[in-house]
């Protein structure tokens, strides 16, 4: 049990080669077992259900095991949290491609099932131009489609009339689809 002591007391990193150069699991749960509470704790705040967030927490670790044979992670915390967040946003997605009759995003993302590296990509475009939403747009985009706010809940939270609401929610998606697409064309004219 000596040697496994030791083994905790690894960088993410040199975890991560270990378990590439070996494919030994117990090396990867030891690496998982660290980061559990913010895996679960993402699932929760996206999931809002102890046996659906526990069942999300299984499927990521099902996933890592997949995915870190051949990645090249840097941070591994921030890569974790972007993949458990990716998930658990797919599986929102398969269950509730709509609230209240509107499309949970006006534009589809596409969904590389081989390819994380493209789907994690171009969520971090999506959170990058909710970023640069103005702050009604931004508040509401959030609330209404991240959090599941109905469109009642997201007047209370706010104070804006309903009108208002919708009108920052049709803007806010339309904002989000440009930037997306000229995130897209400048990635596409760096290559």
């Amino acid at each position: 049990m000596r040697g496994n002591s030791n083994t905790e007391q690894l960088t993410d990193i040199q975890l991560i080669e270990s378990y590439q150069s070996t494919g030994e699991k117990s090396v990867l749960g030891i690496l998982f077992k660290r980061y559990m509470p913010l895996v679960y704790g993402t699932c929760m705040k996206y999931l809002k259900d102890r046996e659906a967030a526990k069942d999300m927490a299984m499927q990521v670790f099902e996933k890592l095991m997949k995915e870190l044979k051949e990645k090249e992670v840097q941070s591994f915390k921030s890569w974790l949290y972007v993949l458990t967040r990716n998930e658990c946003l797919m599986l929102l997605r398969k269950k509730s491609p709509e609230i209240n009759g509107v499309e949970l995003m006006e534009y589809q993302l596409p969904v590389h099932h081989n390819d994380g590296a493209e789907l994690e990509e171009d969520l971090g475009k999506m959170e990058t131009c909710i970023e640069g939403l103005n702050e009604e747009q931004n508040t509401c985009i959030k609330l209404f489609y991240l959090k599941k706010k109905t469109y009642q809940e997201v007047c209370e939270a706010t104070g804006f009339e309903l009108k208002k609401v919708k009108s920052y929610l049709q803007n806010g998606r339309r904002n989000l689809k440009i930037c997306i697409e000229k995130l897209r064309e400048q990635e596409e004219q760096t290559y």
